[in-house]
């Protein structure tokens, strides 16, 4: 059995072309694993998944409430902003932001969850990422849907550039991607990962353009918030579902090849560790 798992893993492709083929040739089972860990997530609850509709909603009212009631917080830079206003501009914050953290927590254990799979030597181990980000983005939707909604019953319109918005996440499902293997692969070894991650993805909540515009930041800070992955995204959102602008195209672009380059390099490095799992698990 030993012998047949090496060999499975030596024909594994970590070139781009290989990662594409996987996805597509395990099209299939990777939608039924998506469902299942959708509804699994809800199993027992008495909503079910009607929770992840009412989860943003409590989120975003607690946010709300806090900043503009509690802590007094201005949108400063874009005019005047009620509370209404701030929370719809918040709310796009908090679902890219959302979506960021539920790959980024979760990626470290991905494998170590899931060790019946390491051991069925013909199971596709990379496309567990690709459930991963199934799962964040359908969250992701049902966020967007709720604030679609929000802005109609709330009089703000919904611009016409809002069908952009899958565009400009595009850039960082790739990046979450890459990062997701990544991750999942050095977390079989290095178990201390997923105690960062956490505490990475709580900062960046507040490190990030979520309850702020970047530009209302100190002209020298904006260059390093720039590096932030997460800035021009919500930035770029924002412009979309809101306020009706179109993408940006050199920062797409760019945001683009930097997707593009982590989840090479991602994926290579889980094709290049992946034969030691079995092993340490």
């Amino acid at each position: 059995m030993s012998v047949q798992r090496i060999d499975a893993y030596s024909r594994a492709s970590a070139s781009p072309l290989g990662m594409v083929r996987s996805l597509l040739v395990n099209r299939q089972l990777l939608q039924q694993l998506v469902k299942r860990e959708v509804i699994g997530r809800y199993r027992g609850s008495f909503l079910g998944t009607a929770w992840s509709f009412f989860n943003p909603l409590l989120m975003l009212s607690v946010y709300t409430f806090v900043f503009t009631s509690i802590m007094k917080v201005r949108w400063v830079g874009e005019g005047a902003v009620d509370k209404v206003n701030f929370a719809v501009l918040a709310f796009v914050g908090l679902a890219v932001h959302g979506f960021f953290a539920e790959c980024l927590n979760k990626a470290p254990s991905l494998i170590i969850s899931n060790v019946n799979f390491v051991k069925k030597v013909v199971f596709p181990l990379d496309s567990l990422v690709w459930v991963l980000l199934g799962s964040a983005l359908f969250h992701l939707t049902i966020s967007v849907a709720v604030l679609l909604v929000a802005q109609v019953v709330l009089a703000v319109g919904v611009p016409w550039t809002a069908v952009f918005f899958p565009l400009v996440l595009l850039p960082l499902v790739l990046q979450m991607a890459g990062v997701a293997w990544l991750l999942s692969s050095s977390g079989v070894y290095l178990r201390d990962i997923s105690q960062v991650t956490g505490v990475l993805s709580s900062i960046m909540l507040f490190l990030s353009p979520v309850f702020y515009p970047a530009s209302s930041l100190p002209v020298w800070v904006r260059p390093w918030m720039n590096l932030n992955p997460l800035t021009y995204i919500i930035e770029e959102s924002r412009n979309v579902l809101v306020f009706g602008e179109l993408p940006r195209l050199l920062p797409w672009c760019t945001s683009m090849v930097i997707g593009i380059v982590v989840i090479m390099l991602g994926y290579a490095w889980f094709q290049k560790t992946r034969k030691g799992f079995a092993d340490v698990l």
